[in-house]
């Protein structure tokens, strides 16, 4: 098998499994008939918001991680790994995963997993537990672990506030986008050394 082939294997992979995320949550959202509020005050304001919403949450994170110390595990090793599974791709492969992750993981974690703890719960509740099991299943270290699950109270937070699912959508995968367009072209901000070709 060429190298070229595999990489579009791995490409189809990666884009399967996040397909398939979404495809789970709208399973389960259709299955346990999950009330879900789509486009709150309609479709193009959700998407302006969630531009918005993209690049505050990403630009507060990059300032945070210029705190000495504030990030108290190698978050650089983190990086690292992320930045040389991002390299395999190309941007087109990657812009399809922050598409589909935030299509998909919104769908399983807001629309779904927060939708039917709300109904069974209270929306605090909804939003606290289906943010940890965000961060839980994002997973690489406890740091980590903190910054996914905060970032999935911004987005609870922001469905249960706006009514619109479009909205945490369109935050996620813009804020994906970002989080990859940055790690690649300037690797050095988040402590990877790359040499680069002249």
């Amino acid at each position: 098998m060429t190298k070229r082939s595999r990489a579009n294997l791995s490409s189809y992979a990666a884009l399967a499994f996040q397909g398939g995320i979404g495809v789970v949550g709208l399973l389960v959202i259709l299955v346990a008939d999950i009330p879900v509020q789509l486009f709150g005050a309609g479709i193009l304001q959700s998407m302006l918001l969630g531009v918005l919403g993209a690049l505050c949450t990403y630009g507060a994170l990059l300032l945070l991680t210029q705190i000495p110390g504030l990030f108290p595990d190698n978050l650089g090793q983190q990086m690292r790994g992320l930045h040389r599974f991002a390299s395999g791709y190309s941007w087109f492969v990657l812009l399809l995963l922050s598409v589909f992750a935030g299509v998909g993981e919104e769908l399983l974690f807001r629309g779904a997993v927060q939708g039917w703890l709300v109904e069974h719960t209270n929306t605090a509740t909804g939003v606290l537990l289906a943010s940890v099991l965000f961060g839980l299943v994002h997973y690489a270290s406890f740091t980590y672990f903190l910054v996914a699950t905060c970032l999935g109270l911004v987005l609870g937070a922001a469905y249960a506030v706006t009514d619109s699912l479009l909205l945490v959508m369109v935050w996620h995968g813009v804020y994906d986008m970002l989080a990859l367009f940055f790690l690649l072209r300037f690797p050095e901000w988040f402590g990877v050394s790359v040499n680069r070709k002249a």
